[in-house]
């Protein structure tokens, strides 16, 4: 069977990941988590006081961050120079300084070519805001995954209530409407749904659906 290339863009708390590891377990192919290497810079960036306004500090900070993909216990953890930061990442700070890094050209770049590269060998699945606009134009299938922001903001506070009960709908619904403003205004790889991406509201499905639908657009156009 030929390789191929699923792209899975949309903004904040749509659910791609969770679609995007239940496809990759559902056809054993491999899942790279684009948000979590934006993620992953961004703790770098904060644990060794990179200033981003500066641009020869970003770009030599880069030079000195590896990331890598590997399962732990069945999970894909993400390793920043060989440190599992699986858990680390996932904090309200490091998502709103990964939604900064993400809008610097150099840190952009630099990504796209590192998702390439992970790639170049095998049938892939990836998520993000620019997978299909700008990382792989030529995917094999292209979902534009989207929900209405309260929706997102009620799948998000559920996640975030297990590490911090005292977080408020509001101030989570504030939060994605920024990362929504950002995402879509950035100057370099904005938020966009491509003509030829499928829309996906889940507003209204189950997660199953969802699931259900991608596989069934996937046999549609004869990828799987």
């Amino acid at each position: 069977m030929n390789k191929y290339i699923i792209a899975v863009d949309g903004p904040s708390a749509a659910g791609k990941s969770y679609l995007s590891k239940q496809i990759s377990d559902k056809l054993g192919i491999v899942y790279i988590d684009t948000g979590a290497m934006y993620r992953a810079v961004a703790l770098y960036f904060i644990e060794n006081n990179i200033n981003i306004e500066n641009k020869n500090e970003v770009e030599d900070a880069l030079n000195n961050i590896d990331i890598k993909f590997d399962r732990v216990n069945e999970e894909l953890h993400i390793f920043l120079n060989d440190e599992d930061v699986a858990s680390k990442i996932r904090t309200e700070e490091i998502g709103m300084m990964a939604s900064k890094v993400s809008a610097i050209k150099s840190v952009r770049y630099d990504m796209i070519d590192r998702q390439r590269k992970l790639a170049e060998d095998d049938s892939v699945i990836l998520d993000g805001r620019d997978i299909g606009s700008v990382v792989f134009p030529n995917a094999d299938l292209k979902i534009y995954l989207t929900a209405d922001e309260k929706e997102r903001a009620k799948r998000r506070l559920l996640d975030l209530k297990i590490k911090n009960p005292n977080c408020s709908f509001d101030a989570v619904l504030e939060d994605i409407k920024k990362r929504d403003y950002n995402d879509i205004n950035k100057p370099i790889s904005p938020l966009v749904k491509t003509d030829d991406a499928v829309l996906i509201d889940t507003t209204n499905m189950t997660k199953q659906q969802v699931i259900d639908k991608v596989i069934l657009l996937l046999k549609e156009r004869n990828v799987i």
